[in-house]
């Protein structure tokens, strides 16, 4: 089996709720997502997808993702894409870093792997626990009693877990509206919900402390992401006792690593394409298993396409590990392929299907904007 060809789709996913808001003043209106169909000699066909959150989240844009394809394409044409990690090695060597540009690859080779054995990725990768993955939603900042009706929207719908997105500037009210968001958001909560206070990297200590201090004490979350560089973060881990989630400055195998070596979180979460697709995943994962770190399993953000990886990566992981998985479906008024794994008794499961288990719709996908081999 050979990979014949490597074709790349581009869509726009517009944010079904119209302007999503991050700390900083980031805001966003769409997406600019980008789709790989791998081909191989014997008709087989995979997909994949990254969908970086903008240009302002991480060092990653979809421009970045397309021009990164096209330097590492060529390089893949004739090789068997079961190989997982020679097909890794090979993009490491055509291209130094880039690790969203070459995740969609990687995922998509993992799909045509569970066809061509008709084994569901989930398989490949460990064999999947069987139990029902808890789903998170992701509430953007906002006045806080708006924040407290989405999250109330979202139980409704069956999510279990909470990520609540905090960074109100000075001007807007600071720390104070900060901590009023939590507080609204957590004031319905019932027994067994998770919640996350998501900073995405935009406060600094002070204005951390100056929140947490303010909260009482018996509020029941973990933080993730509070502040931009390692060093803010870790000075900010020995002043509280709130538990540490790290999640843009967990980026690679050796940002994980410095992370366990230092002490430095009581959790990762571990974004697919941000860590460079499932092949990498799998091995971060087995990283965070062996030092006792719990995770949860999500992307920068995508389509049906980039939640099936995540579901299919997320399965593996032991429950008492795995703190939630996002379901990003809901996040785009466009759906680009079929994955059924409905929301049911507060998470999901993957299908029973080959690779993935997602049928593409190849009308939304529409032609391709480069094709190599």
């Amino acid at each position: 089996m050979r990979i014949q060809s490597i074709e790349v789709y581009q869509r726009h996913l517009p944010y079904a709720g119209g302007v999503y808001r991050l700390s900083g003043g980031r805001t966003y209106e769409t997406f600019d997502a980008t789709f790989v169909r791998i081909t191989t000699g014997c008709g087989l066909e995979g997909w994949g997808e990254s969908t970086p959150f903008g240009s302002t989240y991480i060092a990653a844009h979809g421009r970045g993702v397309r021009a990164g394809i096209e330097e590492i394409a060529g390089h893949l044409i004739g090789l068997d894409p079961r190989h997982l990690d020679r097909i890794n090695e090979v993009m490491d060597q055509a291209l130094a870093g880039h690790l969203h540009a070459k995740a969609p690859i990687d995922i998509a080779c993992w799909d045509v792997f569970g066809k061509a054995v008709d084994m569901t990725v989930a398989d490949l990768l460990g064999g999947g626990t069987g139990e029902r993955l808890p789903t998170i939603s992701s509430v953007y900042a906002g006045d806080p009693e708006d924040m407290r009706g989405r999250v109330a929207n979202f139980r409704a719908g069956g999510y279990r877990g909470h990520s609540i997105k905090v960074g109100a500037s000075q001007s807007e009210g600071g720390p104070m509206l900060d901590a009023e968001r939590i507080m609204a958001c957590l004031a319905d909560r019932e027994p067994g919900e998770f919640f996350l206070v998501d900073a995405n990297g935009g406060l600094t200590v002070e204005h951390a402390l100056r929140m947490l201090r303010v909260l009482p004490r018996d509020e029941d979350f973990v933080l993730e992401a509070p502040c931009a560089t390692f060093r803010e973060c870790a000075s900010l881990r020995r002043r509280t006792d709130v538990p540490i989630i790290m999640d843009e400055l967990a980026t690679d195998d050796a940002s994980i690593a410095q992370i366990i070596a230092d002490d430095a979180a009581d959790g990762i979460g571990l974004k697919i394409t941000k860590s460079g697709g499932l092949t990498r995943g799998r091995r971060q994962r087995d990283i965070c298993l062996a030092a006792g770190l719990p995770m949860s399993v999500q992307d920068t953000t995508g389509s049906e396409i980039a939640f099936a990886a995540i579901v299919q990566l997320g399965a593996t992981v032991p429950g008492r590990y795995l703190n939630c998985v996002l379901d990003c479906r809901d996040v785009f008024s466009v759906e680009t392929a079929y994955f059924d794994a409905p929301v049911k008794d507060g998470g999901v499961l993957p299908p029973n299907l080959p690779g993935l288990g997602v049928t593409v719709d190849q009308e939304v996908m529409g032609e391709p904007v480069a094709v190599y081999g």
